[in-house]
């Protein structure tokens, strides 16, 4: 329904006074490629975790961003982990590369499953190039790792479970051959494990969880031939026995499988921090539904938690939550879930919502710090529920209302706010599936 003349006129001067104090409380930023970019971020240098966001999968200004808040984290204040939204067996062939540890057999390429320009994009591979000469000189200790956190690498991680165990313990391989045999019919397409078991056969939880706890109970055993090699097998141990209960409860319902991802994503965060020891500092990486305190949003409003929320919980202010926002320009996404990459443009927010506010305010480029004291006026006034946009691999314009937007509170969801007006979609790389090939280590794989 049309507002009437004069409640149009009283929206658009609301609308005008917000956007002049976010003009007012943003500082501008430079180019994420100028050095000055990354020292507006070192008042969160004495965070134990920070977490930087994105509002879609395939937008370049948010992976360069990202990479020159996480080169000055690492440089400047410590931190030795970079933990990402990506499946643990594609991030270790990277962390591998970075940390100068001996490469695996040469096989599939990491990052290879749709959507592989989330990864396998000139973005990263710049970041990853950088990092592998940050840590040459430093000694193994002291080199900074780079992980993944999520849970869908079922098939890779089985294999991975069965080569570390054909290498140091082969008896237990073959036991563990046989338990993981119960998943065989289901690797290649794990979405129909949840359909089967949703109608009633029988299900693999039990071998899963019981070769999980064999391989932990050997633990000491195992750490005499390789403490990182048993660690990286008793992280994949884990993803099979989380990637078998997402996919047998993925058609209960949405909120049950978000909520079994983001607690796997923390868990492996912790286990990597717990890992690292007592100094440990991470910069995760993921999509702002992810990081962002999922309590001040419309998805933990109706039961989903993330792991933003659940790092706000267990570290308070130790914690730091930063969103990443665009209002229009390009986007590498598909149109449907394993569709082939299109670059499509993103259309201008919609003006009920948080980005045509920050569009509103004039600045291309802006650090919105939601913690500072002198916010707390802005706060106040932006607390009322608001739209916000997300975009991930699949992005529908014709749709984009439905599709892309959720109510939230942004200054409680995050506890700082980076502003592209216009943005680029990433380059992915000539190495990605369908994409001809790459002859760069480790991308080309």
């Amino acid at each position: 329904m049309a507002l009437s003349p004069i409640a149009e006129h009283i929206r658009e001067s609301a609308v005008h006074e917000l956007a002049k104090e976010l003009r007012a409380a943003g500082e501008h930023l430079p180019a994420p490629e100028r050095e000055a970019f990354g020292t507006f971020f070192d008042r969160y240098g004495d965070a134990k975790v920070v977490m930087l966001g994105e509002a879609t999968h395939g937008t370049s200004e948010f992976y360069r961003a990202r990479a020159a808040i996480t080169r000055r984290l690492i440089e400047q204040h410590g931190f030795n982990i970079v933990a990402v939204e990506a499946d643990w067996p594609d991030a270790a062939s990277i962390d591998r590369d970075v940390r100068h540890r001996p490469a695996e057999p040469a096989g599939e390429a990491p990052f290879g499953r749709f959507p592989s320009w989330m990864w396998r994009n000139s973005e990263v591979r710049e970041f990853v190039a950088w990092l592998r000469e940050h840590n040459r000189s430093r000694a193994m200790a002291q080199r900074v790792a780079f992980r993944g956190l999520d849970v869908y690498s079922l098939s890779k991680s089985i294999a991975a479970v069965l080569e570390y165990l054909d290498r140091v313990d082969p008896g237990r391989g073959k036991a563990a051959r046989e338990r993981y045999g119960c998943l065989t019919p289901w690797q290649n397409d794990p979405a129909a494990y949840g359909l089967a078991a949703l109608s009633g056969r029988d299900t693999c939880e039990d071998e899963v969880v019981t070769q999980l706890k064999e391989v932990l109970n050997r633990r000491l055993d195992y750490l005499r031939h390789d403490g990182e090699a048993y660690f990286n097998a008793a992280q994949n141990a884990r993803i099979v026995r989380a990637a078998e209960q997402y996919y047998r409860i993925m058609y209960r319902g949405s909120i049950e499988s978000w909520n079994l991802r983001d607690r796997h994503m923390f868990n492996t965060l912790q286990y990597v921090m717990q890992e690292r020891g007592p100094d440990a500092k991470a910069v995760v990486w993921a999509h702002n539904s992810h990081i962002g305190n999922a309590a001040a949003t419309s998805m933990g409003w109706a039961g989903e938690f993330n792991i933003g929320e659940l790092c706000r919980n267990a570290y308070g202010d130790a914690a730091v939550l930063i969103g990443f926002g665009t209002d229009r320009g390009t986007v590498a996404a598909a149109s449907d879930w394993d569709a082939p990459m299109e670059i499509k443009s993103v259309l201008p927010a919609r003006d009920d919502s948080y980005e045509y506010l920050f569009r509103k305010s004039g600045l291309a480029r802006s650090l919105t710090d939601w913690r500072s004291p002198e916010r707390h006026d802005l706060r106040d006034a932006l607390t009322g529920p608001r739209l916000e946009r997300a975009i991930g691999v699949v992005y529908r314009p014709e749709t984009e209302f439905l599709s892309h937007y959720f109510e939230a509170v942004l200054p409680e969801q995050f506890d700082a706010y980076v502003w592209f007006e216009e943005t680029q979609a990433v380059t992915p790389l000539a190495g990605a599936p369908g994409m001809g090939g790459s002859d760069t280590y480790p991308f080309g794989l």
